[in-house]
Order: C-alpha cells, then sequence, then structure tokens
C-alpha cells in the first residue's frame, strides 16, 4: 500500500489538478490519476472506485462554476442523463467484479478513430457557441449515451472524449455547451454509482479526497479558461489529450519504454 508522505501528499495533489483540468475541458484526465494511484500501491480495482472521489468533486464544482458563467441553460439536460445514468450503474455493477484489460485496449483502439474524427471534421468543432440552438435526441443517439455511461461506470477515463464526440459530432452541440452538458453527465450519474464501489470496500478515502482536493482547483481553472479561450482552444486540447490517452491506452508507451531498456 502506499504511504502518506509529504511528496505523495504533493504528487496526488498535482496529479489531481492535472485530471480535474483536463476532464473538465476534454476528457481522460482519469487515465493520469489511475496511473498514479496504481503506481502508490492501489490495486486496479480500488484505484477505479478511489478515481470517483475526484470525478465527483471536481464535477461538481466545474458545473457550479459553468453555472455562476451563465454557460448552464439548457433544458435537455436532465433528459439525456437518463440513459447515461443506467448505463453506468450497470458498467459500475460489472466494474467491481471484473478486469477491464481488454476493454483498456478496445478503447485505445477507439481513441484513435475519435482523434481522426477531431482533426478532419474541424467545422464541428470550432463553431461558435449558439444559444437558440435546439438538439433533436433520436432513438440511436440515446443508445450511445447509454453505452458511453456504462464505460463510464465500468473505468471512466476517456469517458469524457466520448460524450463530447456524441453530443458535438451527433446532436450538433457546440464543444462549449457539450462539454457543460458532459460535466453535468458524469456528475449525476457518478452520484449513483460511487456508492457501489463504496459498498464493495474498493474507495481509499485518504488519497481520494487528496486527489479531489486537486482536481476540483483543476476544474475551476478550466472552466474559466474553457469560456474565455473558447472552442479553438478546447479542440487543440482534445487533440493532444485523445493522442496521449491513444498511446497510453494501447499500451504504446509501455512497450516503448521497454524496448529503449533493453537497447541499453
Amino acid at each position: 500500500m502506499h504511504d502518506l508522505t509529504f511528496f505523495t501528499i504533493l504528487l496526488t495533489l498535482l496529479a489531481g489538478f492535472a485530471a480535474g483540468f483536463i476532464n473538465t475541458l476534454a476528457g481522460s484526465g482519469s487515465s493520469i490519476s489511475l496511473a498514479l494511484l496504481m503506481f502508490l500501491g492501489l490495486p486496479a480495482n480500488v484505484a477505479n472506485g478511489t478515481n470517483r472521489l475526484m470525478i465527483l468533486l471536481s464535477s461538481l464544482v466545474g458545473m457550479l462554476s459553468f453555472k455562476k458563467l451563465g454557460a448552464v441553460n439548457d433544458a435537455h439536460s436532465f433528459k439525456i442523463t437518463i440513459p447515461a445514468i443506467l448505463g453506468a450503474i450497470l458498467g459500475a455493477m460489472l466494474a467491481v467484479t471484473i478486469e477491464g484489460e481488454l476493454m483498456t485496449r478496445i478503447i485505445g483502439a477507439l481513441m484513435v478513430v475519435l482523434l481522426l474524427m477531431v482533426i478532419y471534421k474541424p467545422e464541428k468543432w470550432v463553431k461558435q457557441p449558439d444559444p437558440d440552438h435546439v438538439a433533436k435526441f433520436k432513438g440511436w443517439q440515446y443508445i450511445a449515451l447509454f453505452l458511453v455511461g456504462f464505460y463510464g461506470g465500468f473505468i471512466q477515463a476517456g469517458v469524457g472524449i466520448f460524450l463530447l464526440a456524441s453530443l458535438v459530432l451527433t446532436a450538433g452541440f457546440d464543444v462549449i455547451k457539450a462539454n457543460v452538458l458532459k460535466v453535468f453527465i458524469v456528475l449525476i450519474y457518478t452520484l449513483f454509482i460511487i456508492p457501489i464501489f463504496i459498498w464493495k470496500g474498493q474507495v481509499d478515502f485518504t488519497l481520494g479526497m487528496i486527489l479531489a482536493v486537486g482536481s476540483m482547483f483543476g476544474a475551476y481553472v478550466a472552466t474559466k479558461v474553457a469560456i474565455s479561450w473558447g472552442p479553438k482552444f478546447v479542440r487543440w486540447l482534445l487533440i493532444v489529450v485523445i493522442s496521449w490517452a491513444a498511446i497510453e491506452f494501447l499500451g504504446i508507451a509501455g512497450w516503448v519504454m521497454v524496448q529503449v531498456q533493453s537497447i541499453k
């Protein structure tokens, strides 16, 4: 297990800040926090559950900050959250019983697809916010939100990317409004699933709360950046984050390190 030294606390706070910032603006910030928690000695399933404390509190701060800035005004929010909640509950129930190594590799491959979408469909991602836009959700889009929710309940890392893709590419939201809805959806379904991880004893409250404190500051800063810097900045951040996540999830970074060490 972990030793709670000054260095451990500082490292956890910094990782939380980075994860909260990236999660609020784009997604996949949990890949940072999960990696840190496992580095500190937590089993993968406990790291997965502990990470939910950070997600809950950083999403709450992000949502309150967006609301204060006047970015929360969509009547569809609660309606589109329902399928994601149902999916997340099922995903969490599965997560507490099995490991997700195969799922991680599959998500890595999907990240590559999403990267291509963000690169080759810039007009979808950089359009300016339209306060009068009303999204029309069809049946298959609700199914997509259910599946994204299932994945979010299962492992969380990368779910923000899929939510943004679903809201921007299929529902026609601009990336700023999609970001707000993404944070709202994650906040609501996390409220429903975190008791499952606590019930199974898969939450380290000490590390989880330290991580959460850092993430709340990161989320707060991210909301300021999202509104003031606009869609183009968020799109480029997505490209960087998705690229990094794909390399991480596909195990490419680990493979490169092994090759470098073998040469030495």
